[in-house]
C-alpha cells in the first residue's frame, strides 16, 4: 500500500451521560487511528456524532450494549448494535437505555486509505451506506484483539494493520461474496441468496431496498428483480416481509420481550403493525399465538 500523509481524524460530537473510565488509547498507522473507549453511560444520555472521515466502531463484550442507534434524523433506531461502519459526513446518534459501562474499539479511516485497502481484495461496496451489525463473535474477537495491541503494543504495525483488514473483510463480506458466481439460468446463485438472506438479518429492524439488495448481489435493480422472481417465484419485498414475521415469532417465544420491542427489531412500524401482518398469515392474534406456544413448551 502506498504511503499517506499523516491522517489526523475530526468529529463533531455532542454527548451528556457519558463519563470516561480510563484514559484515552490509540494507535495511529497507515491511513488509519484506533483508538479505545472505556466509558460509564448513564440511562437517558446519549450523543451526536459526525466526522468528515469513515469510521469503524465495534463494541467490545459478550453483548451489545442497551443502546438506540440512528444514523439518520428520519431514521427508525437500532438496538442489538454490535458493530457498525459509518461513512463520511454521516450522523450518529446514539441514547443509552440503561446504565452500564462499555469499551469500544474505533477504526478512523482515511476515505482514499479505505478504497485502497478494499480494492486490493477485489471489493468495492457502496461505502456511502451505513452498515449496523448485530451480536455476531467474529467483529467481537478481532476488535478485542486489535484493543490489545492498541493499550499494549507488541508488533510492529503489520499486526494491527492485518486486524482491520479482516474487520474490513467481516463488514463487507457480504459484497465479495456476492460478486463471482452468476446466476444458474435467469435466477440467483445460492451464493447470491445466501449473501442476500445474511445481509437482511443484520438488518431486520429496517427496510432494505430493493436497489441495497441489488447492490448486495452486485447487479443492476432490474436484473436483480427479474433475477429474484425466477429463483424464489416472490418479489424480493414479500421475502424481506417474511423474514422479518419469522424472526418475530422467534422472538416472541422469549416471555421477555414485549410485543411493541418486537415490532421494533424485526423492523415493523410499531406492535399493531406486527399485529396486522401476523393475523393476516397466522389466523390470530400474536398474542394468542404466543400464549398458547408458551403453554405448550
Amino acid at each position: 500500500m502506498s504511503p499517506h500523509r499523516e491522517f489526523r481524524p475530526r468529529m463533531e460530537t455532542r454527548i451528556h451521560g457519558l463519563r470516561t473510565l480510563a484514559p484515552l488509547s490509540f494507535r495511529r498507522f497507515c491511513g488509519a487511528i484506533a483508538d479505545v473507549w472505556s466509558v460509564r453511560g448513564e440511562a437517558g444520555g446519549g450523543g451526536f456524532y459526525i466526522a468528515p472521515d469513515p469510521r469503524i466502531v465495534i463494541f467490545l463484550g459478550e453483548a451489545p450494549p442497551p443502546l438506540a442507534l440512528r444514523t439518520g434524523a428520519d431514521q427508525a433506531e437500532h438496538r442489538g448494535i454490535q458493530a457498525l461502519y459509518v461513512p463520511a459526513g454521516v450522523p450518529l446518534w446514539s441514547r443509552i437505555e440503561a446504565g452500564h459501562e462499555k469499551m469500544h474499539l474505533d477504526f478512523h479511516l482515511e476515505g482514499g486509505a479505505l478504497q485502497q485497502r478494499l480494492a486490493a481484495s477485489n471489493i468495492r461496496p457502496d461505502l456511502s451506506m451505513p452498515r449496523l451489525i448485530g451480536q455476531g463473535d467474529s467483529l467481537t474477537h478481532l476488535g478485542q484483539l486489535a484493543a490489545d495491541e492498541v493499550r499494549a503494543p507488541r508488533r510492529g504495525d503489520m499486526l494491527i494493520d492485518a486486524l482491520l483488514s479482516a474487520t474490513l473483510g467481516e463488514i463487507f463480506a457480504t459484497d465479495a461474496e456476492a460478486r463471482p458466481s452468476a446466476p444458474a439460468s435467469g435466477g440467483l446463485s445460492a451464493r447470491r441468496l445466501a449473501a442476500l438472506e445474511r445481509h437482511l438479518h443484520q438488518n431486520l429492524n429496517r427496510h432494505v431496498t430493493v436497489a441495497e439488495m441489488a447492490r448486495i448481489a452486485g447487479l443492476s435493480e432490474s436484473r436483480f428483480f427479474h433475477a429474484f422472481k425466477q429463483s424464489r417465484n416472490e418479489t424480493p419485498q414479500r421475502w424481506q416481509a417474511g423474514l422479518r414475521l419469522k424472526a418475530a415469532c422467534d422472538m416472541m417465544r422469549d416471555p421477555a420481550l414485549s410485543l411493541a420491542d418486537i415490532a421494533y427489531a424485526t423492523g415493523f412500524a410499531d406492535q399493531a403493525h406486527l399485529s396486522r401482518t401476523f393475523r393476516a398469515v397466522h389466523g390470530m392474534p400474536p398474542s394468542v399465538w404466543r400464549r398458547a406456544g408458551l403453554q405448550d413448551s
